[in-house]
C-alpha cells in the first residue's frame, strides 16, 4: 500500500517558510528546552514526516510541533498508529493555545490533561542554556549577517524561551529572565531582517520584541529594540520616526546609569542627522558620543551583544554612514579610514559594509581609481550574500558607469563582479 503524503505538514511549512532543515533546527531546540538535551532531528528526518514515512513522531517532538504551530498532531496531517487514517483519527485536546499579550506577543501556552499539570522547577540554569545560544547568534550574525536562517533561528530560539517558560514553575526572577530572553532573541530576528532588507519581517519582530521587553522590565533589551527601531526606520527613508524611536532609547534611565548606552543612543542619533542632512550637527554629536564612550566604567556589566560590537570602530562607522549621506565626501572617507583600521576581526560583516561605503566616498570625490580597487577588496561572499552589502555595490558599479562610462575601471569592474556569479 502506497503511503500518503503528509499534506497538512507540507502546507503548514509552506505557509511559515520552513524549509526542511530549519524546522529541523526549531525542533530540536525545542527539545532541549522541553528535556534539556538537545534534539538530533535534521532535514531527512523532516522530510520522512512529510513524505508519510514516519507518520507518529515520539512524544516530546509532537509536543514541541504543538509549541511551534500552535496545531495538535493530529491537525498537523499525523496518524496515531493505533489508525489506519487521519480521517479515522480521533481529534486531540489541543497541547497549545495562542494568547496575545498586549496586543503584539503570541505566548505558547501547554494545556496539559486534568492532574497532569507539569511541577517541573525552571531555574537560572536553564536560561543560562538559553543564552549561550544568543552568544551564539550574536556571533553568527557579526560573520555573515542579514541572513534568512539567522533570523529564523533567533525567532526559534524567541518561542523556546517562551515555551520553557510556561513549562514549569519558576520564581519572579527566573521569569523576567526568561522574557529578557526572549525578547534579546526576538530583536535579533528584527536585527537580521533589518539587514537583511527585509523590512516587513523587521516591523513583525518589533512589536513582539517590544512587548516581550516590557514583560521583563530589562532596560538593556528595552533600550536594544528601540534602537534598532530607530534604525529600521532610517532605513525605510523615515527619518522622523527614527528620531523618535532612538529618543525612546536615549531617555532610558539605564542611558544615565551607564554612558556606554547612552554613546551608542547618540551614534544613532548622528547617522538620523545624516540621512536628514543635517550637516552642521554631525561633529557635535560625534563629539559627544565619543566622550560618553571614553567616561564610561571599562570594567561595567554589560550585556553580550554590546560588548560584541560597540566600541570606537562602530562609533567611527556610524559617523562614516552620517557623513555619507550628508554628502560630506572627504569626511565619510576619514571615518571610514578610522573604522576600518580598528575593526576587530569577527566584525567580517561591518568590515565589507564599511569597505563598501569607503569606495562609495573615494568615488564622489572622483578618485575612479581608488575607489575600484576598494570596491574590489570586499569579499565575494559579503557582496553576493549579504543584501546591504550588494546593494551598495549595485549602486557604486551604477555610479561609475555613470562617472567614467567605457573607461578601464568600469570594465575592470564588470569583469569582476561577473566572476562572482560564475559557477565555481
Amino acid at each position: 500500500m502506497e503511503t500518503a503524503r503528509n499534506e497538512a505538514l507540507k502546507a503548514w511549512m509552506r505557509e511559515h517558510q520552513y524549509s526542511a532543515n530549519s524546522l529541523a533546527r526549531a525542533v530540536n531546540s525545542g527539545l532541549e528546552a522541553l528535556t534539556g538535551k538537545p534534539g538530533t532531528y535534521d532535514g531527512r528526518h523532516v522530510r520522512e514526516w512529510r513524505s508519510g514515512r514516519v507518520r507518529w513522531p515520539n512524544a516530546a517532538t509532537r509536543h514541541v510541533l504543538a509549541d511551534l504551530s500552535g496545531k495538535s498532531a493530529v491537525d498537523l496531517g499525523f496518524v496515531p498508529r493505533s489508525r489506519t487514517s487521519p480521517a479515522a483519527a480521533p481529534q486531540e485536546d489541543p497541547m497549545h493555545r495562542r494568547t496575545l499579550v498586549t496586543g503584539a506577543i503570541s505566548v505558547a501556552v501547554a494545556a496539559a490533561a486534568p492532574g497532569a499539570a507539569s511541577t517541573r522547577k525552571i531555574g537560572m540554569s536553564d536560561v543560562g542554556r538559553l543564552q549561550k545560544k544568543f552568544a551564539a547568534v550574536i556571533a553568527s550574525d557579526h560573520k555573515h549577517g542579514g541572513q534568512r536562517d539567522i533570523e529564523q533561528q533567533a525567532a526559534d530560539l524567541a518561542d523556546a524561551a517562551l515555551n520553557l517558560l510556561n513549562s514549569g514553575s519558576a520564581t519572579q526572577r527566573v521569569r523576567d529572565s526568561l522574557y529578557a530572553t526572549a525578547a534579546s532573541f526576538r530583536s535579533s530576528a528584527m536585527w537580521a531582517a533589518i539587514d537583511g532588507r527585509r523590512f516587513k519581517d523587521a516591523v513583525a519582530h518589533m512589536r513582539e520584541a517590544q512587548a516581550l521587553a516590557e514583560l521583563s522590565g530589562d532596560q538593556a533589551i528595552k533600550f536594544r529594540i528601540w534602537s534598532h527601531a530607530g534604525t529600521l526606520y532610517r532605513h525605510m527613508g523615515r527619518p522622523a520616526d527614527a528620531r523618535a524611536a532612538n529618543d525612546v532609547a536615549r531617555n532610558l534611565h539605564i542611558t544615565r546609569r551607564d554612558p556606554m548606552f547612552a554613546s551608542l543612543g547618540l551614534a544613532r542619533q548622528m547617522a538620523i542627522q545624516g540621512v536628514s542632512h543635517e550637516l552642521r550637527s554631525l561633529p557635535r554629536t560625534f563629539g559627544e558620543a565619543q566622550e560618553a564612550m571614553h567616561r564610561a566604567d571599562p570594567n561595567a556589566f554589560r550585556p553580550v551583544w554590546l560588548l560584541a560590537f560597540w566600541d570606537e570602530a562602530e562609533l567611527h562607522s556610524l559617523a562614516l554612514s552620517a557623513h555619507l549621506a550628508a554628502g560630506d565626501w572627504s569626511t565619510a572617507e576619514y571615518h571610514a579610514h578610522r573604522c576600518l583600521a580598528s575593526l576587530r576581526p569577527h566584525m567580517q560583516r561591518s568590515r565589507a559594509i564599511a569597505t563598501s561605503r569607503l569606495a562609495q566616498a573615494q568615488l564622489s570625490q572622483g578618485e575612479i581609481d581608488t575607489a575600484t580597487h576598494t570596491a574590489m577588496k570586499v569579499k565575494a561572499e559579503a557582496a553576493t550574500q549579504h543584501p546591504r552589502v550588494s546593494r551598495m555595490l549595485q549602486e557604486f558599479g551604477a555610479a561609475l558607469r555613470a562617472t567614467a562610462p567605457g573607461s578601464v575601471n568600469a570594465r575592470t569592474w564588470t569583469e569582476h563582479t561577473a566572476a562572482w556569479r560564475a559557477p565555481a
